[in-house]
């Protein structure tokens, strides 16, 4: 059903496999695990401008927050009329709230594709999408430290000596990554909300879910990392760390556009009040002006001269 998911991520995988094959032993776990981070590497990387546009969009929504709220106090009570001037709104604005959840959701299927084809890999299975019996067999056998990529640590003993491993060693190499996880899930999120504005952090629901990103979310990895293969375990803490240094390179990206715009729209017109417009002769206005200022005949300098013998009329007294 989900098979153009599932056949492009185990492309990936294969691809990257052989190329850390060629370097390593092709059946190392590690050539194996870093064909994993890869496979999150190669994702994320497409998914950059989608990721920077969220960033805008998610900015865009913190400034026009106020007069979203306005819109919901005074259509309220008329859903028709407030999606009406939403849309309006967003359409004004060029910003799109669907757009911001955009690389999440495509993450989704991916991380379930990624899922299904490790569940693929099986003890004499003749082959798993792109994989052939070969590189089924060569996935099985590969292991870290005595912990193999396709088992969790909540599987039975005697499917866990099917693969050649035991809980003891999958303990020992998962709790670490499981532990690992949560901590990247808690800083991604602590570095994403330190860009919220006050009045985002002030609103009560925009709280809740900032408590829930800080420590229910990195929680996930705890409770549900016995129940998951140690490949993702290795999918889980690359694509955190990933998206930590993203987000860092687009957020000073951001920061240093919204600088250079703040100091060109805030830098003042020059206008040299002294320059005016010459004449052909290269006198100036001002010039002129000075000129036509100084001592016409009958003027004293610095005195006031009565007009009032101006109006009068032959036979007047004075």
């Amino acid at each position: 059903m989900l098979d153009f998911i599932y056949y492009p991520v185990s492309a990936i995988l294969w691809f990257w496999h052989k190329v850390f094959g060629f370097v390593l032993d092709p059946a190392s776990g590690f050539a194996w695990a870093l064909a994993v981070v890869f496979l999150v590497f190669t994702l994320r990387a497409l998914l950059y401008k989608p990721f920077v546009h969220q960033v805008r969009s998610m900015k865009k929504m913190q400034e026009f927050a106020p007069m979203v709220r306005d819109l919901q106090n005074k259509h309220g009570d008329d859903r028709q009329k407030l999606a009406e001037e939403m849309q309006k709104l967003q359409s004004e604005h060029g910003f799109n709230p669907l757009s911001g959840c955009l690389p999440m959701l495509v993450q989704v299927p991916v991380f379930i594709g990624l899922f299904h084809v490790l569940n693929g890999f099986k003890p004499g299975a003749e082959s798993n999408f792109v994989f052939d019996a070969e590189g089924v067999n060569s996935f099985v056998a590969a292991d870290l430290f005595g912990a193999k990529l396709s088992n969790h640590i909540s599987q039975s003993p005697e499917v866990l000596a099917s693969f050649g491993t035991d809980r003891v060693s999958m303990l020992v190499v998962a709790v670490p990554l499981m532990i690992a996880a949560a901590i990247a899930t808690h800083f991604t999120a602590r570095h994403s909300m330190e860009r919220q504005s006050q009045e985002a952090t002030a609103n009560p629901q925009a709280a809740m879910m900032g408590k829930l990103m800080l420590w229910i979310f990195p929680m996930f990895a705890i409770i549900g990392g016995p129940f998951l293969p140690l490949a993702i375990l290795i999918y889980w803490l690359a694509n955190n760390f990933w998206t930590l240094g993203q987000q860092r390179v687009v957020y000073r990206k951001i920061d240093r556009e919204e600088a250079a715009s703040a100091e060109s729209s805030d830098a003042p017109a020059v206008v040299d009040s002294a320059v005016v417009e010459a004449s052909p002769g290269g006198e100036t206005a001002e010039d002129r002006t000075t000129e036509a200022g100084k001592d016409q005949p009958g003027e004293i300098p610095g005195a006031i001269e009565d007009r009032s013998r101006d109006t009068d009329q032959p036979g007047e007294s004075r």
